[in-house]
């Protein structure tokens, strides 16, 4: 692999988690809390795959669409 090729994370944390889909971080934690996101904890990290903020995106993007 080419020292210079960027790595795409497959999961994220919750501050950057919360930045990705932009909210705050106690509203991603609402979000967390109430299942529209599934998350999951690695050691003391509580961790969230890219794939489910991107799911949880094009979700709201359908439901809010007009």
């Amino acid at each position: 692999m080419n020292p210079h090729t960027p790595i795409n994370p497959l999961s994220v944390g919750v501050e950057d988690g919360a930045r990705l889909i932009g909210v705050a971080r106690s509203m991603f934690y609402e979000i967390l809390a109430r299942g529209e996101i599934e998350s999951f904890k690695l050691g003391r990290r509580r961790l969230v795959l890219v794939k489910e903020l991107e799911a949880y995106i094009n979700r709201q993007a359908k439901e809010n669409s007009r």
